[in-house]
C-alpha cells in the first residue's frame, strides 16, 4: 500500500473565479480552500469561506460580491461533496483523469455537479487540478441589469489543491 493513511486534508490550494463579460473582467482567488478525500472510499469534502476571495477591481465590487451576489453574512461558504465515480488506484503513483460526482452548494442552493479532474498521485502527497463552470442562474444569483453587461452569467472556476495524509 502506499499510503498508511487513508484520508488525505488539503495543506495548500489556490482557488481562482473569473467573470468576463462584455465590458468587464472580474478575477478574484482564494488560497482558503479547506477539505479532505478519503482514497479508500473515495469520498472528498471541500469547504471555501467566500470573504477569502482577493483580487477584483475595486474594494466596492469585492464589497457587492459579497453582501448582494453571495450573502456572505446569511451564507458564509462554498461547498462541493460527493464521490470520485471513476476508478483510480491511489496505491499507484501516477495522473488520473477523473470525475467527481456531488452536490455544489453555493448560496444555500445544492446542485448535483459533475466535475472532471486531473488527480497527480505521488508517494506521499496528491495534487487535484481541475476547471469548470458555474451558471449563477442555477444557485440565484441575479444579475441587475444595470451591470449584466459587466458580470457574466457563466463564471469559470480554477481549482488546485495539494493534499497530505491526515495526522
Amino acid at each position: 500500500m502506499l499510503f498508511a493513511a487513508d484520508v488525505f486534508i488539503v495543506k495548500s490550494s489556490k482557488v481562482k473565479f473569473k467573470s468576463e463579460a462584455a465590458l468587464e473582467t472580474i478575477i478574484a482567488e482564494s488560497t482558503e480552500l479547506r477539505g479532505m478525500l478519503d482514497v479508500q472510499s473515495k469520498i472528498f469534502a471541500f469547504t471555501l469561506n467566500n470573504e477569502s476571495f482577493n483580487g477584483f477591481n475595486s474594494h466596492l465590487q469585492r464589497e457587492h460580491f459579497n453582501d448582494y451576489y453571495l450573502d456572505t453574512d446569511k451564507y458564509p461558504n462554498i461547498s462541493f461533496s460527493g464521490r470520485i465515480i471513476d476508478e483510480i488506484d491511489f496505491n499507484t503513483p501516477g495522473t488520473y483523469t477523473v470525475r467527481a460526482k456531488g452536490m455544489l452548494n453555493v448560496k444555500g442552493v445544492n446542485r448535483e455537479k459533475l466535475i472532471k479532474s486531473v488527480v497527480d498521485v505521488k508517494s506521499n502527497s496528491i495534487k487535484i487540478s481541475t476547471d469548470f463552470t458555474v451558471l449563477l442562474d442555477d444557485y440565484g444569483i441575479r444579475i441587475p441589469r444595470v451591470v449584466n453587461q459587466k458580470i457574466a452569467s457563466e463564471i469559470q472556476i480554477s481549482l488546485t489543491a495539494f493534499l497530505e495524509p491526515q495526522k
